[in-house]
């Protein structure tokens, strides 16, 4: 029997890899997550490893750069521009945000499109609030979820810091009925740099990665897959089944 865990506090959605996120009131989920969500990336050119993708730990300054919909996008869900630092809006595609990135980076990137998202783990990722305020008490640095790059906020009843870690194995589904969206919560989540990066500044505060290294193994928040396609709306109810 699903229980109520607790309610969607915000979504996000992160249109191009490692840049800054988009807050949602309504998502489409469907079998690769949310609709527009990590579906591009600059792709190092000179890079023929096995993770061509340039991210935030390359480039901290990437977390300054906003996608933006100025008209009309090739794809739904996606930006046609993208605003810089300094307040220039680029075309997405274009060579100038290339140029500006590749500079960045010294080295040349493009910017890629994968229909079926570009992800570390899998398509989605759930935080809960009160490991937010937990991480930012162990750090001693003000709470902000975007450091962690959720898809799914939850504010949980009980409000226990890592109370995500109670949900591997089981599933999630959104709102009252079989309508909503249902995710099959898969892993941990094993945080990287990313989480040090003030999401205004780009500045590293290592105090943020090495909180969660010492509380928790590394670990905060988990992944899920999805398990039923649907939509999830901000305050809506979240229900828990163990496995």
């Amino acid at each position: 029997m699903p229980i109520l865990v607790g309610e969607v506090a915000a979504l996000y959605r992160y249109p191009v890899k490692s840049m800054a996120g988009e807050p949602l009131e309504v998502a489409d989920v469907g079998w690769h997550g949310f609709a527009g969500d990590r579906r591009l990336a600059f792709r190092r050119i000179e890079e023929l490893g096995g993770f061509p993708w340039l991210t935030a730990s390359k480039v901290p300054d990437l977390v300054r750069y906003a996608p933006r919909r100025l008209g009309t996008a090739t794809h739904a869900d996606l930006p046609t521009h993208v605003r810089t630092p300094d307040g220039q809006d680029l075309p997405l595609f274009g060579p100038e945000l290339a140029q500006e990135i590749g500079r960045r980076h010294s080295a040349p990137v493009e910017m890629m499109y994968l229909d079926r998202g570009i992800f570390d783990e899998a398509s989605l990722s759930l935080f809960a609030t009160a490991t937010v305020d937990e991480v930012a008490r162990l750090a001693g640095q003000p709470a902000d979820v975007r450091r962690f790059r959720p898809n799914l906020l939850i504010a949980t009843r009980g409000a226990v810091p890592f109370e995500e870690d109670e949900w591997v194995g089981g599933r999630l589904s959104f709102g009252e009925g079989e309508a909503g969206a249902a995710v099959a919560v898969t892993n941990h989540d094993e945080r990287c740099s990313m989480v040090n990066f003030d999401p205004d500044t780009a500045r590293s505060t290592p105090e943020v990665l090495k909180a969660i290294v010492g509380a928790r193994n590394n670990r905060a928040g988990v992944y899920g897959a999805v398990t039923r396609r649907g939509r999830v709306r901000v305050g809506e109810p979240v229900f828990f089944q163990p496995a």
